[in-house]
């Protein structure tokens, strides 16, 4: 089983129109409302992948309990927290040409004592985890280290963990020794507090120093999110790019929860990093083509698959 981890889930709802008036009223052709959250994304994924799953983390008011039930109508299994205030709702807008807009409530407050009782459950469930996923924001009054608090649990029970997180939560989570982490270049940029990319795209030697330095405060591989450019793995074992032969048009929500997801599977799995990698980034892609966040075609995944390329990346490169 694979627990994951989400304390701030959400109601996702996607609109989706032929063109956006910022000025007047839009009436969506289609409209999608999905459990949601990063980590709801990664658990549907995984559980579309025919694994064993367990989704924890903290639901209140009316939009938790329809996030619980609609969990429930998926076959997703659940063990969530009660905690006072309601859960939050996030919105994305999907025109005709594919281009997207979201807009991503905080969520609510939560106290010492709610996640307290979550810790006490999350504890119980890493008997018989094969590896944990925290993946998210935090919910606000959680402290920035509530994800290396829960990696250090994971640690300290045999559990290995992948983080995706954001800010001061992923680099105090990176220094608790999780097995992986997901920064998308952007959270890797902030979080190296310098620009990492440039007209041409990605600065692959940039990128791997960054990831380097993640991987020096604790972190055992770190596997960045470029976009267009695929996906670049720094590990123990050596350094790959993963990239489709073109960029996928489309919703991107949830592909990165599809990379995430595919990383834990592929962990569980024991796959070599580059066969571990390829899966990700097809993953990804196939996520991104289809209209709901969170859901992808098989047949869509299979054709990434065959046409993923992964290389390996030669140390003189980014060093």
């Amino acid at each position: 089983m694979i627990a994951v981890v989400c304390l701030n889930p959400a109601l996702d709802v996607t609109h989706h129109v032929t063109a956006v008036d910022w000025a007047g009223v839009n009436r969506p052709g289609a409209v999608h409302a999905r459990p949601g959250g990063k980590g709801l994304n990664v658990a549907r994924t995984l559980r579309a992948l025919g694994v064993d799953v367990l989704v924890m983390g903290l639901t209140g008011g009316i939009t938790g309990a329809g996030v619980e039930a609609a969990l429930g109508e998926l076959g997703v299994p659940a063990a969530f927290t009660r905690i006072a205030g309601e859960t939050r709702r996030t919105f994305t807008v999907v025109d005709g040409r594919g281009a997207t807009a979201a807009f991503h409530e905080a969520g609510p407050g939560v106290t010492a004592a709610e996640f307290a009782a979550f810790r006490a459950r999350y504890e119980r469930a890493l008997t018989g985890s094969a590896a944990v996923v925290l993946s998210g924001s935090l919910p606000p009054g959680l402290p920035a280290g509530s994800y290396a608090t829960l990696i250090e649990m994971a640690t300290a029970a045999c559990v290995p963990a992948v983080l995706d997180a954001h800010g001061e939560a992923l680099r105090r989570g990176a220094a608790a020794g999780p097995a992986i982490v997901k920064p998308n270049l952007a959270e890797l940029e902030a979080l190296a507090g310098r620009r990492l990319s440039a007209a041409g795209g990605a600065d692959l030697t940039g990128v791997a120093a960054a990831a380097r330095e993640l991987r020096q405060a604790g972190a055992r591989a770190v596997v960045t999110s470029l976009g267009a450019e695929g996906l670049l793995a720094a590990t123990g074992d050596g350094r790959w790019q993963a990239r489709t032969p073109a960029p996928v048009a489309g919703n991107a929500t949830g592909a990165g929860d599809a990379v995430a997801a595919a990383l834990a599977h592929g962990l569980v799995l024991g796959r070599a990093w580059d066969e571990r990698l390829r899966h990700a980034a097809a993953l990804g892609a196939a996520t991104a083509a289809a209209p709901v966040a969170g859901e992808f075609s098989p047949a869509d995944y299979a054709r990434a698959l065959r046409e993923v390329t992964v290389r390996e990346v030669a140390v003189e490169e980014v060093s």
